[in-house]
């Protein structure tokens, strides 16, 4: 699953998750921490909508 930022357009995927930040591959979005950010603009976890393909 893929989630995208609101925002800024930035994508997390959970098979790659984001490794640059700690996060392993696989890591799905509900299990990222609470205060995690968006690292191009710094929004939390509610400004991410769900990639629907």
């Amino acid at each position: 699953m893929k989630y995208v930022c609101d925002v800024c357009g930035w994508t997390y995927d959970e098979e790659l998750g984001y490794e640059e930040n700690g996060i392993a591959p696989g890591t799905k979005f509900d299990e990222l921490p609470e205060d995690f950010q968006c690292p191009l603009c710094m929004v939390g976890k509610e400004m991410f909508s769900e990639v629907t393909e």
